[in-house]
């Protein structure tokens, strides 16, 4: 069975993804190390953390998370996760892991409630292996107060409308990233992670 690898760079929620994970089959370990991302045949990066904070602890890891992915290796980011693939935020300084250009933004605290909490819809903009079996206008959940933003539109898989319509998702290639927690949005979360074991397993 495929091993899948959750890197902990000191974000929270690493056993509810670790638990919705195994339960689409897949074998799930906890990591800190790059040989045992060099081992793994699918990356997890979690949220919930800061931005620079985390950047510390994914230096070591850096070099080898870029070489996993032009590899083919499947990668899955999941709020802070997905927004350590641009290159810098405007929650603090530092490189991110530049998978993609682009910034980290925050949301509009002057015309909506920041963070940005509960359950919301996703505007579907382009076909993706990790969005089978998912309709439009599907309710998932979120937790956070920032938001990517690519420089290259043909990545974003899905949007979400909060005070002002911003990237939900994103897909390209071996990279996958998600805004909201798929662990805690019920049967479509389920589903997105099922896809995501099936990308992994193909």
């Amino acid at each position: 069975m495929a091993n899948t690898t959750i890197f902990d760079y000191g974000a929270g929620n690493l056993l509810s993804l670790k638990t919705a994970l195994e339960k689409t089959g897949l074998t799930t370990t906890i990591a800190t190390t790059k040989e045992d991302l060099t081992q793994a045949d699918a990356i997890a990066l979690p949220g919930v953390g800061n931005f620079t904070a985390s950047l510390e602890k994914l230096a070591p890891v850096k070099e080898t998370i870029h070489t996993k992915a032009t590899q083919g290796t499947p990668i899955l980011g999941i709020c802070l996760g997905l927004q350590l693939f641009f290159q810098t935020s405007q929650e603090g300084p530092g490189e991110g892991l530049a998978l993609f250009k682009g910034e980290v933004k925050q949301l509009p605290a002057t015309t909506v409630k920041v963070p940005h909490m509960g359950w919301n819809t996703l505007s579907i903009k382009k076909p993706t292996e990790l969005l089978e079996g998912i309709a439009e206008d599907t309710y998932v959940y979120f937790v956070h107060s920032l938001y990517p933003d690519p420089k290259d539109p043909n990545i974003v898989a899905t949007q979400t409308y909060y005070g002002q319509t911003f990237t939900s998702a994103i897909a390209q290639k071996n990279i996958y990233g998600t805004q909201f927690h798929p662990e805690k949005s019920g049967e479509a979360g389920i589903q997105i992670l099922k896809n995501f074991a099936k990308i992994i397993v193909r």
